[in-house]
């Protein structure tokens, strides 16, 4: 079976895949689960979770997860779908696919966090995630990476909000992003797609941190603009005080990045309200309040 542009998948084929592979855990209870990007998602007994890609770049990101999730998680302060089995290509299904640890909660793009002390369950989380990253490590093209790569383009994104009453204080804060220094350290570890439908929360307070596709190395200030995109109002500088390694030009890059993670929360609920595939509405008021809270900043 091919993955093409974002296609579903059965559970009879998740029982057929358990059959063939891993076969003490084919009696499980398997639940299809609202949500997921790339890969789709069944809950597998009350602790496991299956992930099979369904786009493109989907087999990729899973083997960055498979390849460094389990060498990171132990000393993450959060849960995390960490892998504990490797589904291989067959037959039955052409890529990788995974069965990770279930991570309960629910995701923040419908329950966001609410509570300002998330700000120093956050900063504990990413202080653990940012040590430095062996040469090995995997690079992204769109993550971590000096803003000015980001410049291409960002007209377009900026269009979304044209005529906004923040539209002008968020191209500013971008520019000011643009001229600060860039990362001088060694390359850290990085989530690297830190936005509300990859945290889960519980009682109002982030409860464990989802889909590590994307993690890479490179320059934190990526993600550290979830001091913006995720925390409720007025929690950010609780977050930095909490955090503690962000020097000025870090906290200006990290508030850039927070404006182009809005955006595309912004243009992702667009499409989602006007019907168009991909689209998730509740994400256009998600991206509009962080970019509330960039500004306030």
């Amino acid at each position: 079976m091919r993955v093409t542009d974002k296609i579903t998948f059965g559970p009879d084929l998740v029982r057929s895949l358990l059959r063939d592979q891993h076969p003490d855990l084919a009696d499980l209870e398997l639940q299809d689960v609202e949500g997921g990007w790339d890969n789709q998602q069944f809950r597998l007994g009350a602790e496991l979770a299956v992930r099979l890609p369904r786009t493109q770049r989907a087999p990729g990101l899973l083997r960055t997860e498979q390849k460094w999730l389990p060498v990171l998680a132990e000393r993450l302060p959060l849960p995390t779908p960490t892998p504990v089995r490797v589904g291989q290509p067959s037959s039955l299904f052409e890529h990788t696919w995974t069965i990770v640890r279930w991570v309960d909660g629910d995701p923040a793009d419908r329950a966001p966090v609410t509570r300002v002390g998330a700000a120093e369950v956050l900063a504990e989380f990413l202080a653990a995630l940012h040590k430095q990253a062996p040469a090995d490590a995997p690079v992204n093209p769109t993550r971590g990476i000096p803003l000015a790569g980001m410049r291409d383009g960002t007209d377009t994104w900026f269009d979304l909000i044209a005529g906004h009453a923040n539209a002008d204080g968020a191209r500013e804060v971008w520019e000011k992003a643009l001229a600060a220094p860039d990362w001088r350290g060694t390359p850290r570890w990085l989530h690297g797609d830190l936005h509300p439908a990859n945290v889960v929360v519980r009682d109002g307070t982030l409860a464990g941190v989802i889909d590590f596709g994307e993690m890479c190395a490179g320059d934190p200030a990526t993600d550290l603009s979830a001091a913006w995109i995720l925390l409720p109002d007025g929690a950010a500088a609780r977050f930095f005080d909490a955090y503690g390694q962000a020097d000025e030009a870090t906290v200006t890059r990290a508030r850039g990045w927070a404006v182009l993670r809005a955006l595309g929360l912004i243009g992702i609920g667009r499409n989602g309200r006007l019907g168009l595939p991909g689209g998730k509405p509740t994400w256009e008021p998600a991206g509009y309040a962080a970019l509330d809270r960039v500004l306030e900043w």
